[in-house]
């Protein structure tokens, strides 16, 4: 979305094309760490943003992209289900999704007792039995949430937090989380989730913990399938880019989470899809090739 407002501002003929608004901001309910606000939630900031990106006559398109051709020409087709869309210069940005668990019954009880969003399912589970699957920031700021609205929440980590101290201090502050070292073996219930099932590092021995609800924060995957083979990505699927969001591929830029930066914060995105824009703007003006 700031991508799509410099560009505006540059007066590009730009299209916005998303299969939703807000992404990973979405899940998340306390932000006080973006410059602005000292403290707001992921869906406040979302639609402020959103109406800003209003303010402009830019084309916004509800479509999931599921190709990225390079033509021979060095211009591009974006594909969706619905069309086709031809440009000088693409700007990708679109960040990360959840990771699976990859256990028996996620995919069955999924909508039905399991979530990846805290903030989105959250107040269904008031004073039920609960369980977070993760050890990073947004696996214990999920069990703090819940932890207000559960009647026990369960946090489930295989290794040592890897969270901020600050998160950690708020977490033991909570009197009805219920810290937990073990691997997640799978999920159980009848039509909707009734029992988690984890086994202990040493002993490998299972337990069933009683558990109405089952969230997943284990780490997030890049969107980035649709150019898989016309980009480098690193290891982990992110779009390998330089410090002004290049590619090596001249006129193709990648922004946010999606791509190797190494740091996955809000603010630090929403720099990247200024940044994008403008120095699209520059290729287009100048046409220069470049070394990504």
């Amino acid at each position: 979305m700031t991508a799509a407002v410099y560009a505006a501002r540059k007066r590009m003929n730009a299209v916005l094309v998303t299969k939703e608004v807000g992404g990973q901001v979405m899940w998340t309910m306390d932000i006080e760490n973006y410059m602005g606000y000292q403290f707001i939630t992921g869906p406040e900031l979302i639609a402020k943003f959103e109406e800003q990106v209003r303010q402009f006559p830019l084309k916004i398109k509800y479509e999931e992209v599921n190709r990225l051709i390079v033509k021979d020409d060095g211009t591009f087709t974006v594909v969706s289900a619905e069309r086709e869309y031809h440009s000088k210069t693409v700007i990708i940005a679109s960040g990360k999704r959840p990771k699976r668990l990859g256990v028996p019954g996620e995919e069955e009880f999924a909508g039905r007792g399991v979530s990846y969003c805290a903030t989105c399912d959250g107040p269904l589970f008031a004073g039920k039995n609960v369980a977070v699957i993760g050890g990073g920031n947004s696996a214990l700021q999920a069990a703090i949430e819940l932890s207000q609205v559960a009647d026990k929440v369960y946090l489930v980590a295989r290794n040592n937090y890897n969270a901020d101290p600050i998160v950690v201090e708020k977490l033991k502050k909570s009197n009805n989380i219920v810290e937990l070292s073990g691997d997640t073996k799978g999920i159980q219930g009848s039509q909707s989730v009734e029992k988690l099932i984890i086994a202990s590092l040493d002993s490998r021995e299972e337990t069933d913990l009683p558990v109405q609800g089952v969230f997943v924060e284990i780490g997030l995957m890049p969107n980035s399938e649709y150019c898989d083979g016309v980009v480098k990505l690193n290891d982990g699927g992110e779009i390998v880019t330089d410090c002004r969001t290049r590619t090596k591929i001249p006129g193709l830029f990648a922004a946010g989470d999606v791509t190797n930066g190494p740091d996955k914060q809000i603010v630090i995105a929403a720099g990247d899809g200024a940044k994008a824009a403008l120095v699209a703007y520059e290729y287009l003006l100048h046409k220069r090739p470049h070394c990504g």
